[in-house]
């Protein structure tokens, strides 16, 4: 009996997901020998098998479903609204923090510069941030970014002089960052 299958390629990566085990172990070691026929081998720390499947038998024994990281997202399996299992994908924690840790830094350099310029760059660093991570399932990872770099600009805006804070409000206000949204269908 043969399960469903997937394919998922980007430029030189690629995820096969299949419903039975059985099939996952014979493509990998078809796409070994396919790799060895032209002088090349799979890499064996990024080449794995995973279990992708129901967590638990009906006695309350399993395996945990595993998770994984495919060019900045965060792969896992969830319930979708109608009760299904779905793959679920999230920001990935290193990409995430990454991010931040930039905001932060660009904040703590710029702080001294016109605020219409700082306003120009952090919304053009949100839109770029949400164009690639804006996917279904991701709205809370890209909603965090927002409010994160919120909070930093207002943070080492407070520190330019002494001459007092600026409130979250005035800043919301005067200068509204995008709002995070979802767009990738995918």
């Amino acid at each position: 009996m043969k399960g469903r299958s997937f394919l998922i390629r980007f430029a030189d990566d690629y995820i096969a997901g299949f419903e039975l085990e059985s099939d996952a172990k014979r493509a990998l070691v078809a796409m070994a020998k396919r790799f060895n026929r032209f002088d090349l081998e799979l890499h064996p720390e990024k080449t794995k098998l995973i279990f992708f499947g129901r967590s638990f038998d009906d006695n309350g024994k399993g395996q945990k479903p595993g998770t994984f990281d495919f060019l900045g997202f965060t792969f896992y399996r969830g319930i979708s609204r109608r009760g299904y299992c779905v793959i679920k994908k999230k920001t990935a924690n290193k990409r995430l923090n990454r991010f931040r840790k930039n905001v932060w830094d660009w904040c703590r350099k710029n702080r001294h510069k016109p605020l219409q310029d700082q306003y120009a760059t952090l919304c053009s660093k949100l839109r770029g941030h949400y164009q690639y991570f804006g996917v279904i399932c991701n709205f809370k990872a890209i909603a965090k970014t927002s409010y994160y770099t919120l909070r930093a600009w207002r943070y080492w805006l407070c520190r330019r002089c002494h001459k007092g804070n600026v409130k979250y409000n005035d800043l919301e206000t005067q200068y509204p960052l995008p709002e995070p949204r979802i767009v990738h269908n995918i």
